[in-house]
């Protein structure tokens, strides 16, 4: 198992990162979260969870040993693949996970994309024993604010992932106003806003821009 990976960052998309390891570029699948912290030209060091498949080798790479740990508990519940685990932590912190997990809160979990109401209460009775209790206050703090907070934390979230991309602070803050229509009508309906698909959906914006 590849544990972790550290060097220069060569390139970084929205979901990727490709660090140079021994003169190789390793390419990690990493959450918006992840990738906000990463600059270009600089060293970086990311955990790692190598997922084998019969066609693929797939690298994800992550902030700390924390959240890999999680990403790996999750996929212990039935249904949940690497990819799901990778949103369900691109939407919450590992902290605010456990307190959904512990407190019941199905809404927090609906909140990721691709888990409806009843996947969201299987998921609670599957994990329930799993992801422990929060390591910290900050656990229920970001789960609070992931389902029912205002714009600020998505926009800062947001903003930051476009800010690590290259983009010019008044750039990210045209596309973080392009797309808030968007996530004003998650956090109406009753989740949060969907921070990966409103980083995608930026990215789409300032290429028409430009």
């Amino acid at each position: 198992m590849i544990a972790f990976v550290s060097g220069p960052v060569a390139a970084l998309a929205p979901t990727l990162a490709v660090i140079e390891v021994g003169g190789v570029g390793m390419a990690v699948q990493c959450t918006p979260n992840t990738v906000s912290g990463l600059r270009i030209g600089e060293q970086a060091r990311l955990a790692t969870s190598l997922v084998v498949r019969e066609d693929s080798l797939t690298l994800y790479g992550f902030a700390d040993d924390d959240e890999r740990q999680v990403f790996e508990l999750l996929q212990t519940a039935s249904g949940v693949g690497p990819r799901l685990a990778q949103a369900m932590l691109g939407v919450h912190s590992p902290d605010a996970l456990r307190t959904a997990v512990s407190t019941g809160d199905e809404k927090a979990l609906m909140a990721v994309p691709g888990i409806g109401k009843k996947g969201a209460q299987k998921l609670l009775l599957e994990l329930k024993d799993k992801l422990g209790t929060p390591l910290g206050t900050s656990g229920l703090v970001g789960a609070q604010r992931a389902v029912a907070s205002g714009p600020a934390p998505w926009s800062e979230q947001l903003s930051a992932a476009l800010i690590g991309l290259g983009y010019a602070s008044r750039e990210a803050d045209e596309a973080v106003s392009a797309v808030a229509p968007q996530a004003e009508a998650a956090i109406a309906a009753g989740g949060s806003a969907p921070v990966p698909q409103l980083l995608r959906a930026a990215l789409q914006s300032l290429n028409r821009a430009r």
